[in-house]
């Protein structure tokens, strides 16, 4: 397979990033540091020479990138449990469950998300890195539900476009502090956040766009069940959304969601390992013959026995 070559030109509300920042927002089926290797193996061509990942690019700027064929995934295949809720020539479904990591990476060589899919899916290809086969969009470590996965590259490519145009539809339901309104809509820019590297932040100087919805809300005292919609899939995005309107989620340590001392009528979330984050549904169009495509993956058993026995406490209070 050749390489393939893509021009893009700067938009003035990339004007002043980095290179190697302004690439990785056109280009999400690759990493930064792939981005990066790629500005230094001189397969990024622009109006200055030599280019670097720090170079910054202006409003009207023309680069071509030359994009390697696709390798071969190399990522060991594990047997480990995989639920699968679709999968056809083009593409695989699959439910996560919370604590695995999505794709090897520092820290995490195996064990991952992208482990198992090399064991239970044959024909998956290498498109998307070696150590990314498929992946089109991520879950966090501790975020559990529906994910797509892409096995050959005509399906990749449609599907990141997909995410990239906003044209796929997100669901997700989280337990937040504190009370939160159906209809409330949170449009913050976010960014890596300037005082720890490891945290997303909505106070970032160079920050992307980034929209959440709370569409319904069910109210616990004290906490909230929400439904979140989002159209773009910014890193951390509806834990630092929430957190920024002062509602963190229930259990998530990195922005502000756990609390030492509960009142008696919520203690269960006690209870939790991880944030009460899910991913409910996904809607996008089929890579290959358009179907619409809609799937869903309801609320796993650690988080259901937390809503349960708030629920179960509180009904009890009221007796």
């Amino acid at each position: 397979m050749s390489d393939a070559h893509q021009q893009v030109t700067v938009d003035a509300e990339h004007d002043g990033t980095r290179l190697d920042a302004f690439l990785a927002a056109l280009l999400p089926d690759r990493s930064r540091s792939q981005i990066q290797r790629l500005i230094k193996d001189g397969l990024v061509a622009g109006p200055n020479a030599p280019l670097r990942p720090s170079t910054h690019v202006r409003t009207g700027q023309l680069f071509t990138i030359t994009l390697p064929a696709p390798e071969q995934a190399v990522a060991a295949a594990e047997d480990l449990p995989l639920t699968i809720l679709y999968q056809d020539a083009d593409i695989v479904v699959l439910d996560k469950p919370a604590g695995i990591v999505v794709h090897p990476a520092a820290g995490h060589a195996g064990g991952t998300l992208v482990n198992a899919l090399l064991h239970h899916v044959d024909d998956l290809s290498g498109i998307g890195g070696e150590l990314r086969p498929g992946i089109v969009h991520r879950l966090d470590r501790g975020t559990s539900g529906v994910m797509v996965v892409a096995k050959n590259d005509v399906a990749h490519r449609e599907l990141a476009r997909q995410f990239q145009d906003r044209e796929v539809e997100k669901e997700y339901i989280a337990l937040v502090w504190g009370l939160v309104q159906a209809g409330r809509r949170i449009d913050d820019p976010i960014g890596r956040d300037p005082g720890n590297r490891q945290k997303m932040s909505t106070r970032a100087r160079r920050a992307r766009s980034a929209v959440t919805r709370v569409t319904r809300a069910e109210h616990l005292r004290g906490v909230s069940l929400l439904h979140v919609a989002i159209a773009t899939g910014r890193t951390h995005q509806i834990r630092v959304h929430l957190s920024a309107i002062g509602h963190p989620i229930v259990g998530d340590p990195t922005y502000g969601g756990v609390h030492r001392r509960v009142p008696d009528d919520i203690r269960p979330v006690q209870r939790l390992e991880r944030p009460f984050l899910h991913a409910a549904r996904l809607s996008f169009t089929h890579p290959t013959d358009g179907r619409t495509m809609t799937f869903e993956s309801p609320l796993p058993d650690d988080l259901c026995a937390v809503i349960d026995g708030i629920r179960e406490k509180q009904a009890t209070d009221q007796t």
